[in-house]
């Protein structure tokens, strides 16, 4: 063979080997990434011809498919409007899924592992493929409740039963309605989807999961656990309570809400918590160190990125290497502390099962579609954030908050609240957020619950937490005792 003809012969076959390594490489190694491509027009096609499964809250459908007479076979369909869309999220032939349409996916479409029996079946007795049923641990009065609260007003709420981690409600406004986006008429959809896109507070994402805030005065809760988990103080330490304090390396300075005392100076640890003094926790901060500061959040779930439920959840943040004016500011939830509600729920929570924080999770129960159990969720211990005596502490401390501090709006006759307010600035010349986490009864806790208000809601530049959020916790606590 002469040289050219060799020459040739080799291109050819490196052709032939990069063709069968590309074909191998898409048919096997991205096979599965490829199937489950929500933009994969094949898999849609082949989701939508077979029965999706239902998502239930106590036992009704809040999403559920329908057979209808087009191409697509079956019709995803939504109750109560935008009232679950934070949990249920959507499933649309043009724009994909997300939130629990999304992390539970191989359950609803009957692909999952767990299912695999019931494929089987399925495939040797030529039973037509029907999804899983998907069980939340949501409690409809403790959602609506959150809701209603809300009401028109931007922010979110999370309620956590606190020995095992259920989520009772998860609530984020604005919400939207995923029927906009199930319809098969994919030009409607796609409009749909841009002008929510583009709508004012994102109401496509998730404010309670994906959205991170400074957290305000409710992070006290984390700097007082860390100084009472220290061994060096108590509820009843004395601790210095100045009008202004001076903030070392700057001219800067931290004041308290309303620029006045704090009542005492000194003041005890227990009286600073009750009435927020911002002085008394940033110089306690500063006295602690961010390590110890950052130690205390992480066990409370801060900086944690594999946290799901199952739906995705973003990290909440206690920053690294601070000096101590920074130390200051994010001992009172400023300066680069950010939180989800989901976050600050999990601190209550953690708080009212006596320093265990468990895993928080909103599906319980997956069923296939002959109603056998194929899996359930059991409760996880995630940390013991504290121990049980700080747990105890601060529950008292918290007690107190309530009972004639800044979070009195959150009394519930014959019930003892346990809470902490918070006030948020955002740095950015808006109203502050309204804060509010709280857990009751205090003896024999039931609920924890985290509510934010972003900007005040409506009530602006004059919002506390305890004027704005606390009212639509203690309606939210109340919806779950009364349940």
């Amino acid at each position: 063979m002469n040289t050219p003809l060799r020459r040739l012969a080799t291109v050819v076959l490196a052709m032939f080997v990069v063709l069968m390594a590309g074909t191998t490489w898409v048919q096997y190694v991205q096979a599965d990434s490829l199937n489950n491509d929500p933009r994969n027009v094949r898999t849609l096609y082949r989701e939508f011809g077979n029965a999706r499964g239902p998502i239930l809250v106590a036992g009704e459908a809040v999403a559920s498919s329908a057979p209808v007479d087009d191409a697509f076979g079956y019709q995803r369909s939504y109750t109560g409007g935008d009232l679950w869309s934070t949990v249920t999220g959507y499933y649309s032939v043009v724009n994909g899924r997300s939130e629990l349409e999304l992390a539970a996916n191989d359950a609803l479409t009957g692909r999952g592992d767990q299912l695999f029996f019931t494929r089987a079946r399925d495939l040797l007795t030529g039973r037509r493929p029907e999804g899983a049923a998907v069980e939340t641990t949501l409690l409809p009065a403790a959602q609506q409740a959150a809701r209603d609260g809300l009401g028109g007003q931007e922010g979110a709420v999370v309620a956590i039963e606190p020995s095992t981690g259920k989520i009772l409600a998860l609530v984020s406004t604005p919400g939207f309605d995923p029927n906009t986006l199930a319809t098969h008429d994919t030009a409607a959809a796609g409009a749909a989807f841009s002008e929510l896109d583009a709508a004012e507070g994102n109401p496509l994402r998730s404010n309670a999961t994906r959205e991170t805030y400074p957290p305000g005065s409710t992070f006290k809760l984390v700097t007082a656990a860390a100084a009472l988990e220290s061994g060096a103080y108590t509820p009843q330490t004395p601790l210095p309570a100045p009008v202004t304090l001076d903030l070392p390396q700057t001219t800067s300075t931290i004041g308290n809400f309303g620029g006045g005392g704090c009542g005492a100076d000194p003041i005890t640890l227990a009286d600073a918590l009750r009435v927020s003094c911002n002085t008394t926790f940033a110089q306690l901060g500063m006295d602690l160190g961010d390590d110890a500061l950052r130690t205390q959040a992480e066990r409370f779930g801060f900086n944690d990125p594999s946290l799901t439920i199952p739906m995705e959840v973003d990290a909440s943040v206690f920053p690294e290497d601070l000096d101590a004016p920074t130390t200051a500011g994010s001992a009172i939830g400023q300066r680069d502390v950010r939180a989800t509600p989901l976050q600050m729920a999990m601190v209550s929570a953690a708080i009212a099962n006596g320093g265990q924080l468990m895993k928080p999770y909103v599906v319980q129960t997956v069923r296939s579609a002959d109603l056998h159990t194929v899996d359930e969720t059991e409760p996880e211990l995630l940390s013991t954030a504290v121990s049980p005596g700080t747990a105890a502490a601060l529950r008292d401390m918290m007690v107190g908050v309530v009972a004639d501090g800044s979070g009195t709006a959150a009394q519930i006759p014959g019930v003892q609240v346990a809470g902490k307010t918070g006030t948020a600035q955002t740095g950015d010349d808006e109203a502050p957020h309204a804060w509010f986490t709280a857990f009751a009864p205090a003896d024999a806790p039931r609920v924890a619950v985290a509510v934010i208000v972003e900007h005040g809601g409506s009530a602006g530049n004059e919002a506390t937490g305890g004027r704005v959020a606390a009212p639509i916790a203690k309606s939210v606590i109340q919806a779950v005792l009364g349940s």
